[in-house]
């Protein structure tokens, strides 16, 4: 578990009608290259846990028979449920759930189970037993994120407006909620782990492999998309300003229009990082 932290629902209370505009996307290709490296080809069942949206799951649906989509929160779910219909896919389905329900709150025998992003939020030692039960031998478990100081090369593209200014907009947030960043009703004093290699050894997965999908494309965002990616963010959720939500987002929209006068901001996509672990057979 996270030190010092403990989960409740509102971790992302309100945070799922900004999401789908407010995050950038996984690097283009990056369901291909999860396809190719193990050997996807239309059969099987995809737990994605912690699915939010349904990001991954919807995109790597054209690889199942079946894909299902687990997370807690019920806005989350009923926006994957909105971009399933918007997209026409007819193979996937979504329950509510935590990844500590595991394995009781779906049936077993899934080729893949996936954490897009979701995986430092869990008990850990825990999910990982349960996700090795659920898995059918020689079945992966995939671990999906933005890929951390990606290489120069990866930048080599000049932007053409003001990047998002970042530091300043975690300095607004830490003037309305507090220094210790916020997690639900809590916060997080020692930040969320890492290593989850040792956790996926510990709990008996094998043959380790990394995919780094690479991306860098430069990404045009306006204010209101940055609003968005702001209140997609569990530290800087709506819920946590109570009262003073709409004078942050005041403050927020001038902040943005201050270090970008015509309101146009851009960056650079980061590569995605695919991590897989195998069920031994």
């Amino acid at each position: 578990m996270i030190d010092g932290w403990r989960w409740d629902s509102t971790l992302f209370q309100g945070s799922a009608a900004y999401y789908g505009r407010g995050r950038l996307p996984y690097a283009p290709g990056f369901a291909e290259t999860l396809r190719a490296a193990l050997g996807l080809d239309g059969r099987g069942r995809l737990l994605d846990v912690g699915c939010g949206p349904g990001t991954v799951a919807l995109a790597l649906a054209g690889f199942f028979q079946e894909v299902v989509g687990l997370d807690p929160d019920q806005d989350m779910l009923a926006e994957a449920e909105r971009q399933r219909e918007r997209r026409g896919i007819t193979n996937a389905r979504w329950v509510p759930g935590r990844a500590e329900d595991l394995p009781g709150a779906v049936s077993g025998g899934f080729r893949v189970v996936a954490f897009g992003q979701s995986f430092h939020w869990t008990d850990r030692d825990r999910v990982a037993a349960a996700v090795l039960e659920l898995l059918e031998p020689g079945g992966a478990f995939v671990h999906l994120s933005d890929l951390k100081n990606p290489p120069a090369e990866a930048h080599s593209s000049p932007l053409p407006h003001p990047a998002p200014p970042a530091e300043q907009i975690s300095e607004l947030v830490r003037h309305y909620l507090g220094p210790e960043r916020r997690a639900g009703q809590g916060t997080l004093p020692n930040g969320t782990p890492g290593r989850e290699d040792l956790v996926l050894a510990r709990a008996g997965f094998e043959n380790a492999e990394r995919h780094v999908v690479p991306a860098g494309q430069v990404v045009t965002r306006g204010v209101d998309d940055l609003v968005a990616w702001v209140f997609s963010l569990s530290f800087s959720a709506p819920h946590l300003f109570g009262d003073r939500l709409e004078d942050f987002r005041r403050d927020l929209h001038a902040l943005l229009r201050q270090a970008s006068p015509d309101g146009r901001f851009a960056e650079h996509l980061p590569p995605t990082e695919i991590m897989t672990w195998r069920r031994p057979r």
